[in-house]
């Protein structure tokens, strides 16, 4: 392929590609199934193994450690790759990746399975979002990351019941070939129907401290972690709160609420993003703060909690596509290992969130979480408020 041919396929568009972007929002949903898939699958893949659902659990664990750990260092050693390359590249290991956890007759093979596919999904966090904003005209690039990043909510509130469901109906094996079979699908779509570009020539190359002394990168990962922190607490304990305020048969309903309001919270980013940016972190953060000031105060009966479910759905469910947002305007040249410390960031915070959240409910019960959540989220609008380049050059 040609210079002159490359540089005419990765133009910006004046309008949004949606056959390419509906590739970047599939790979979006594999990347985050196969994250958070096996949490539905542990007792069945325990009882097949013949290991504790704890150990099972590792299965997750190794996952994300795997796309935290490795994002940064992959990053930065193929800066000089073609970025379709890479993206399919990914793909393939999801395909494979979840093809061994289908088929594997051993514990330790499945292990070492979701670890190389948490690996491969911390590459493809770090291209996404930079991919969906070079394919389009800067008045669209807010729009078309929310497009893109549509499969995390997605693969929250459709992908994991579902797959829980696929799971008890077919068995666990299905759900992981399910995967491997649409990670296929997804490298032939990204092949067909997304723009190359061309990696960074060895000059070009920015390394990882430049990027992260670049002015507004470090406050944007600093709220990261604080809000992903937050949520990911309150989101892994809901169902011992919602035991803890009698409800505990409702987690269910209480789950598929707040991923429809997410599903809708990302539809309204993806409207309102573009010259808006700062304003709608500093509403979604305040929403979610509120919210964990209700949790904390009192006991609330079921209509209340579940207006908070939504309303914290709605304030969640364009996050990552604003932080990103965030990330890339203030990162510039070097979005896309910006975008590495993002995925590095948000899967520790993930993980850590699970400690966190066991330590408080053993300690002092569920009814300390949402004042957690508030303790953390506070700093996070702090750092919003004094951290003036957090925006858009177009915003006023």
């Amino acid at each position: 392929m040609t210079a002159e041919t490359l540089s005419s396929l990765s133009r910006p568009q004046e309008r949004l590609p949606l056959a390419a972007l509906l590739a970047l929002t599939m790979a979006s949903f594999i990347a985050t199934a196969n994250e958070t898939v096996p949490a539905g699958l542990l007792p069945q893949i325990a009882a097949t193994f013949g290991v504790s659902q704890a150990w099972a659990g590792q299965l997750v664990t190794l996952c994300a450690l795997g796309s935290g750990l490795a994002a940064i260092p992959l990053t930065l050693a193929l800066q000089g790759w073609r970025r379709r390359v890479l993206l399919m590249l990914a793909a393939g290991v999801f395909c494979v990746g979840n093809a061994v956890t289908a088929f594997s007759p051993w514990f330790c093979l499945t292990l070492a399975a979701r670890l190389f596919v948490g690996i491969a999904t911390g590459l493809a966090w770090s291209l996404l979002a930079g991919y969906a904003r070079r394919m389009v005209a800067p008045e669209l690039q807010g729009r078309a990351l929310a497009l893109a990043m549509l499969g995390i909510p997605l693969a929250l509130a459709l992908g994991v019941p579902l797959g829980a469901w696929l799971g008890a109906l077919l068995g666990w094996r299905w759900v992981f070939a399910a995967l491997s079979g649409l990670s296929l699908l997804v490298m032939l779509w990204i092949h067909q129907q997304i723009p190359e570009y061309p990696g960074l020539r060895s000059a070009g190359r920015l390394p990882l401290r430049n990027v992260l002394k670049t002015p507004g990168v470090r406050p944007v990962l600093v709220m990261v972690m604080l809000w992903i922190l937050a949520h990911y607490t309150l989101y892994t304990y809901i169902a011992a709160f919602m035991a803890s305020v009698g409800l505990a048969m409702q987690v269910d309903r209480g789950l598929l609420a707040f991923g429809i309001a997410a599903m809708i919270g990302l539809w309204g980013t993806g409207v309102l993003i573009d010259g808006r940016l700062k304003r709608l972190i500093l509403i979604n953060l305040t929403t979610f703060a509120l919210i964990a000031l209700a949790l904390g105060v009192g006991r609330l009966n079921g209509s209340a909690l579940y207006c908070c479910l939504v309303l914290w759905g709605l304030s969640f469910g364009g996050a990552p596509t604003l932080l990103q947002t965030a990330l890339a305007e203030v990162a510039g040249e070097g979005a896309d290992i910006a975008q590495s410390m993002l995925v590095t960031v948000f899967n520790l915070a993930f993980a850590g969130s699970g400690v966190i959240g066991a330590v408080l409910l053993t300690g002092w019960g569920p009814q300390a979480i949402p004042w957690l959540v508030l303790g953390l989220l506070l700093p996070a609008l702090f750092i919003l408020g004094v951290a003036g380049s957090i925006r858009r050059s177009s915003e006023t």
